[in-house]
């Protein structure tokens, strides 16, 4: 990075998304490496997962519409229904195979962009191979955080869904009712959103720091003080692009029957292009971000700790200690 670190707290909106394309941009050979290793298989398995399921599900669909006009008892009958008992069957393997994919794939890129962005800040040259020998040590901790953070947010939908019931057996369907239910309904996604805000800060604190898992989740929390609306408007940012781009394909490439071959399959290549591209920035987005939030509360990260730290190859991963990550707080 070409700013000092005290002046990264002044960053906001645009200046954090400036410095990331920068830092895509500078340092393109690497990322993209990253890219065509990791980012680039969990884009092509996320848009193939949605052509697949759907081919699947409205198959089944179509079988249990003739089922339903099939005489019980008749061999027609017995036929469909083990067709659509083996259809559901592959369709929730599938689900398990994806999400399994990408999970994994999701952690180890993470861990690459991650990495590859610290040593950018501290000015050390990265290879891939090297990335690519630090990555299997670091994506453990992302998995505990990703656990913690899985729990938290299931505990977080139950506690909501409990209480959407109450409020709709308790009161009905009166306006008021229905007032109530969109004030929790905003509330709920206002508290989803921050969470996954958090997620994703801790994230980065579970490569660079030595916690993770819920400590990584409350040194998030800690961090993100500040600097909570322009980190949320980012996430949102990306996330309606996420959705826009995903929308998109499902409605123009998998259903879009109107358009000819030829046309859906360069659409295909368009949204995969725009996909990965979205991914890699978030990616390095949210690590510019973690830097941006260290400058703001005054933590002066020591670059030649983590700069030694970044270079341990052998043996375990040793991340930050307290001392030299936590940092000493600067007097203002």
């Amino acid at each position: 990075m070409d700013i000092e670190q005290e002046e990264l707290q002044f960053l906001g909106f645009i200046g954090i998304i400036k410095e990331s394309f920068k830092i895509v941009y500078s340092w393109r050979k690497i990322f993209s490496q990253i890219t065509l290793a990791l980012i680039l298989p969990l884009t092509f398995v996320f848009l193939a997962h949605i052509e697949f399921s759907d081919f699947i599900f409205f198959k089944i669909l179509r079988n249990e519409e003739k089922l339903d006009r099939t005489r019980t008892g008749t061999p027609s009958y017995e036929k469909l229904t083990d067709a659509i008992s083996s259809e559901w069957i592959v369709f929730w393997l599938l689900k398990v195979a994806y999400f399994t994919f990408l999970l994994v794939f999701s952690l180890l890129s993470t861990s690459a962009v991650v990495y590859a962005v610290a040593c950018v800040y501290t000015a050390k040259p990265v290879t891939f191979r090297r990335v690519l020998s630090v990555v299997p040590k670091v994506w453990k901790r992302l998995m505990v955080t990703f656990i913690w953070i899985f729990i938290i947010v299931f505990c977080y939908n139950v506690i909501v869904i409990a209480v959407f019931f109450l409020v709709v057996f308790s009161i009905g369907n009166t306006k008021f009712g229905i007032v109530l239910l969109l004030f929790l309904l905003i509330i709920y996604l206002i508290g989803f959103i921050y969470l996954s805000v958090v997620w994703h800060l801790a994230s980065v604190v579970s490569v660079l720091e030595d916690m993770y898992g819920i400590q990584a989740m409350v040194k998030s929390k800690n961090l993100i003080k500040g600097k909570t609306g322009v980190a949320v408007a980012i996430f949102l940012v990306l996330n309606v692009c996420f959705f826009v781009i995903q929308m998109a394909f499902e409605n123009l490439v998998v259903l879009g029957f109107s358009l000819s071959g030829p046309s859906r399959f360069l659409l295909a290549i368009v949204f995969f292009l725009l996909l990965f591209k979205l991914i890699l920035f978030g990616l390095v987005i949210q690590t510019v971000i973690y830097f941006v939030c260290k400058s703001y509360h005054h933590e002066n990260i020591d670059k030649s700790s983590l700069s030694d730290h970044l270079e341990v190859y052998l043996g375990e991963y040793m991340p930050l200690k307290s001392k030299d990550v936590q940092m000493e707080q600067l007097q203002v």
